[in-house]
């Protein structure tokens, strides 16, 4: 689907909220782009219009202090009523980060992230002002008036795939991020991660894909084939295949490198549309009917990803067939696993 209309619009969030909500989604993604809307503002709109929806806010340590974004945050939860979540981006590209004035390396960013995390918990919970001295932050007296809803705190989300990234974020995080890789790169990435969490109990994870759903499993790929065939028209045949210059960011990398050895891996788990966007983001898909792509999800949450985010290539007409197709299909799975779990 290609965007279309202005870059701001207060009824396309509140249609687009709405919709979530009525899909039964537990919370939507605001992502975070150097040209974009202030994510602050698209969320409290959303939160405006709906009563269960929650929202997981991506923001970019470096731009804000950790200690007013941290009052930011509070005032976002308690104005949504504890329905907020916080997704620490540090960056994976210079020239990104280099648009609104950042030029610390790939390395310090997540070293500044890791810094951000401890300063947010704190500026949250402690009872007493605070004094902080790190790399990037120095803090004397720190102390809010204002707390979040939720006890004790908003949940800390982020990724990477990079050592940096890994040893930064582990100890620190409630939810680790990953993109949809094949189920046994998944599992061994997740014990890396657990074995840098340096006894980080809360520590889960969440894995991304973008479902591409049929009435038939000829239909689904047929769709799927349609939607790679669009992305290559308007890239000229695949930005993320070899011989070009490839992302800087490990995760993208991991994605190309497995769709180079692999088209398909698992029972659906398709990586062509990777290539062809460059990998940039969450861009794997799991093709087939309902049935088939439930099962595919619930294969991630059997191997230790407690969430699972979904987004479609036609994000608002996908989301309602999500709501009827999908996620009931996925909860009952679920279900049905830890009551086997538990006998």
């Amino acid at each position: 689907m290609t965007p279309e209309g202005p870059p701001f619009s207060l009824d396309v969030i509140a249609n687009t909220a709405r919709i979530h909500e009525e899909a039964d989604f537990d919370r939507v993604l605001i992502g975070y782009f150097s040209d974009a809307p202030d994510g602050f503002m698209v969320g409290a709109h959303a939160a405006s219009v709906t009563n269960r929806l929650g929202f997981l806010l991506a923001h970019r340590p470096g731009f804000v202090a950790p200690t007013v974004a941290a009052r930011k945050l509070a005032s976002f939860d308690q104005l949504c009523e504890g329905r907020l979540a916080v997704h620490l981006i540090s960056g994976g590209s210079d020239s990104d980060q280099a648009k609104d004035g950042d030029f610390v390396d790939h390395a310090g960013r997540y070293r500044r992230t890791e810094e951000y995390a401890q300063i947010l918990s704190k500026t949250w919970t402690e009872k007493v002002p605070f004094d902080f001295d790190g790399e990037f932050y120095r803090i004397e007296k720190a102390y809010a008036d204002i707390r979040c809803a939720q006890d004790p705190s908003i949940p800390l989300f982020g990724g990477g795939g990079s050592d940096a990234a890994i040893d930064a974020l582990a100890p620190y995080l409630d939810v680790f991020m990953l993109w949809g890789e094949p189920l046994a790169d998944t599992k061994s990435f997740m014990q890396r991660v657990q074995a840098a969490a340096k006894g980080n109990d809360k520590l889960a994870f969440s894995v991304s894909t973008r479902p591409i759903l049929g009435k038939t499993e000829g239909e689904a790929w047929d769709r799927a084939h349609a939607i790679l065939a669009e992305i290559e028209r308007r890239t000229g045949g695949g930005v993320g295949k070899r011989g070009g210059k490839g992302p800087q960011n490990i995760g993208s990398q991991r994605l190309l490198d497995a769709a180079d050895k692999q088209e398909i891996y698992d029972s659906c788990l398709y990586m062509a549309l990777a290539t062809a966007s460059g990998a940039r983001g969450n861009s794997t898909a799991l093709v087939g009917t309902p049935e088939t792509v439930a099962e595919a999800m619930v294969a991630y949450y059997d191997v230790g990803a407690k969430s699972l985010l979904i987004r479609g290539y036609d994000p608002l007409p996908d989301a309602i067939e999500y709501g009827k197709e999908l996620i009931p299909r996925v909860r009952a799975l679920v279900t049905a696993r830890d009551a086997e779990q538990t006998n």
